[in-house]
């Protein structure tokens, strides 16, 4: 299966388009661990560095209504992309869906049509290809997944290739920022000569980061033939600390979230399917969550790695944050969260 995007963004990191690192490995040729000397090194420098990074005076975020599963994805989605004014043309784009597990009858999953409007609508507007690719880190068996989703058949049909993020070949990436105290990851090769990279993951709360949405979306493109399942170093390095790390080094250009049927309560896999009827769209991945945090009645002020992207990665106050489709108020309704997770409903 095969085909491809790309997209124009201010905050377009260097390098997209082309491997990032000095070394591509096979995932046999891996050797894991960092030598003592690097991980001392990186605690004796600020997590980032604030002159590699802009945040804009404001960010646009758009909510355009998806009655259900049954609509033109490729239309919502493409008139998306004209209010970003996200320019493909001759590029090569990279789709991350979120892909975790399968159970009949639940909204785990972005969902394959989702995903095939957004397929459509790249190709339409230019990209001389589009790939999907994700790495999940609950099931190992891809096929499986592929298969009872559905994702198989869509792709198959618009001849799109699917890439395992858990075993494709590898390159050491520096990281940008630093707060899990690591210095690089290795990374899929497939990803990294992207030209466009856009987060398309199912709106969830979720019972260890709160919400799960554009940037918790990326725990999928680390390797679990590197790094083992469920991608173990990204949760003894803390998954708030790695959220921000992952989105600083790949700085997507672009995100699509499935809110159409959410998950409220005890997420990512467990909770249970909430209408919103609406997709959310971006270039700062940042603003996006934070209005779908908002939407579905938490603040973002108090997910924590929200918090501390917003100091360098992307706005989070709703002062900075322009609404370019329709207004937060037509979706905004209370989701059931775990109890330890209470502190974070909005006031009021």
């Amino acid at each position: 299966m095969t085909s491809n995007i790309s997209a124009s963004n201010a905050s377009t990191s260097p390098g997209h388009g082309e491997i990032r690192a000095g070394v591509t490995l096979s995932r046999r040729a891996f050797l894991a661990g960092l030598p003592l000397a690097a991980i001392v090194a990186s605690c004796r420098r600020p997590p980032y560095r604030k002159e590699e990074f802009v945040l804009p005076a404001s960010s646009r975020v758009a909510l355009l209504p998806a009655s259900g599963y049954g609509v033109d994805f490729a239309d919502i989605i493409g008139r998306g992309l004209a209010l970003f004014d996200v320019r493909v043309h001759g590029r090569r784009v990279f789709l991350k869906p979120n892909l975790v597990e399968y159970e009949a009858g639940t909204v785990i999953n972005t969902n394959p049509l989702v995903v095939a409007g957004a397929v459509e609508a790249f190709l339409r507007a230019g990209a001389s290809e589009v790939v999907v690719g994700e790495g999940p880190g609950h099931r190992r068996d891809i096929e499986y997944l592929l298969t009872a989703t559905g994702l198989s058949d869509v792709l198959a049909d618009l001849r799109v290739r699917f890439v395992d993020l858990n075993h494709d070949d590898v390159a050491r990436v520096p990281l940008a920022s630093r707060f899990t105290g690591l210095t690089e990851m290795s990374l899929p090769v497939e990803l990294l000569k992207s030209d466009v990279i856009v987060s398309m993951p199912k709106l969830k709360t979720h019972h260890w980061a709160g919400l799960t949405a554009s940037m918790k979306n990326f725990f999928g493109v680390v390797p679990g033939a590197v790094y083992g399942w469920p991608k173990n170093v990204l949760h003894v390095k803390g998954i708030p600390n790695s959220i921000v790390d992952l989105n600083a080094t790949l700085r997507p250009h672009f995100t699509i979230v499935d809110g159409v049927t959410a998950m409220e309560g005890d997420g990512p896999i467990m909770g249970r399917p909430r209408a919103l009827g609406m997709l959310a769209m971006g270039t700062d991945l940042v603003a996006v969550d934070a209005t779908c945090a908002r939407v579905i009645g938490l603040d973002p002020r108090k997910i924590s790695y929200l918090h501390t992207a917003s100091a360098f990665l992307g706005n989070l106050d709703s002062e900075r944050i322009v609404s370019v489709g329709e207004p937060l108020s037509r979706y905004a309704t209370q989701f059931e969260i775990v109890e330890h997770f209470r502190s974070m409903r909005l006031a009021g």
